[in-house]
């Protein structure tokens, strides 16, 4: 028998999209991949060279269960500098990428019947890591007019005794828009801790990102290498917590994961010190892309009120088109071979839109925005 914690689990709608576009390529079906929110660039060379090296040196055997103090070190300095935040290394846990840490964190803070305050819509792997828990996601629905922004009145109408954190996430995926300085603040204020997902900072066009340890030190923080550093592969996250969960967050590492990739480590450390560039040239295309595709996709007639800022999605309302996100996307793939994410894998208030990912090369991006637009004439 399945273990009844499965039972609500619910599959991750874009993971489908491009499994079913994997098969169509498999019949000689040329696709265009604007599903996915995984960076099309290589790991920058300094990555890559510090990671060849500790294989050679064979810097191959467990870490800490922390991590690397040298790594979390020069994350703690990376958050004092970019942000002016001091964060001790022993505040830090590396991770085999962000979805771990995620599990480590509502795992320690989450019992049976605890409720996680959640936007609507929101990253689709939220809920699922809430429940397997034996929590329960509160969503707070968000919307296209405010730029998808929370209201904290709303968060603090949802707040109840069995409140244990509110999810934020700025950049946000699916939506790439930016939470204001003001309402993260004023949200930091309302109370219960704060999981803060920061997997997206670095990747912003106009404005400034801000993390949630600028205002309160009651939060966790989520964030990785994979989308800045575009190292998806490479699986490298972490999470920095209060000091007084990190002694249970530590014990819960060892006995499921003991240790992150120790090599994986070594190349985490080389890209905070040395891909500055690497992540600049990146952000200057990334951008013209954003452009380039926002516009398209208003002049095809999709709903786009406050142009996204950051991460590397537009979410665009395709109300028009059909109210079944889900069969909508599919039948673009069927139709028109590109593989686009339905919003309704995002939450209910996600229904009726689609996520485009710019995260691929211009060249596809305009031939994708061919074939859709195509489609529309249909």
């Amino acid at each position: 028998m399945i273990s009844k914690r499965l039972e609500n689990i619910t599959s991750f709608i874009v993971m489908d999209v491009l499994e079913k576009a994997n098969t169509m390529e498999r019949q000689g079906i040329n696709i265009i991949h604007l599903e996915v929110g995984e960076p099309d660039f290589e790991a920058p060379e300094c990555v890559k060279d510090a990671a060849y090296k500790a294989l050679k040196k064979g810097q191959t055997h467990y870490t800490h269960s922390l991590g690397l103090f040298d790594l979390r070190f020069e994350i703690s300095e990376h958050y004092r500098k970019t942000y002016g935040v001091n964060v001790s290394p022993d505040q830090v846990v590396i991770t085999s990428g962000t979805s771990p840490a995620m599990l480590l964190m509502f795992a320690v803070l989450l019992d049976t019947g605890d409720e996680v305050i959640v936007s609507d819509p929101h990253y689709a792997c939220y809920p699922n890591f809430i429940r397997f828990m034996q929590g329960e996601p509160v969503t707070i629905p968000v919307y296209e007019e405010e730029g998808f922004q929370y209201r904290p009145s709303a968060i603090a109408e949802k707040i109840t005794d069995k409140t244990k954190a509110i999810m934020i996430n700025s950049p946000s995926n699916p939506t790439g828009n930016l939470l204001s300085k003001e309402r993260m603040k004023e949200i930091a204020s309302l109370g219960p801790l704060i999981m803060s997902d920061e997997i997206y900072h670095g990747l912003v066009y106009e404005g400034k990102e801000h993390s949630i340890l600028e205002f309160t030190d009651k939060a966790f923080v989520l964030n990785g290498f994979s989308k800045l550093y575009a190292m998806t592969g490479l699986r490298l996250g972490y999470l920095i917590a209060p000091t007084e969960f990190i002694r249970p967050i530590q014990k819960l590492q060892q006995n499921f994961f003991i240790s992150a990739n120790s090599t994986v480590q070594i190349a985490g450390i080389a890209a905070l010190k040395y891909a500055e560039n690497d992540i600049a040239n990146m952000k200057k295309i990334y951008n013209e892309r954003r452009k380039y595709m926002i516009s398209r996709l208003k002049k095809m007639g999709f709903g786009i009120t406050v142009e996204p800022t950051g991460a590397f999605y537009v979410f665009v309302n395709a109300k028009h088109i059909s109210k079944n996100s889900y069969n909508l996307a599919f039948d673009i793939l069927e139709k028109a071979h590109i593989g686009v994410t339905p919003g309704i894998d995002f939450g209910k208030n996600g229904e009726g839109y689609l996520r485009f990912s710019y995260a691929n090369s211009m060249e596809n991006i305009e031939e994708g925005m061919n074939r859709l637009e195509n489609y529309l004439t249909l």
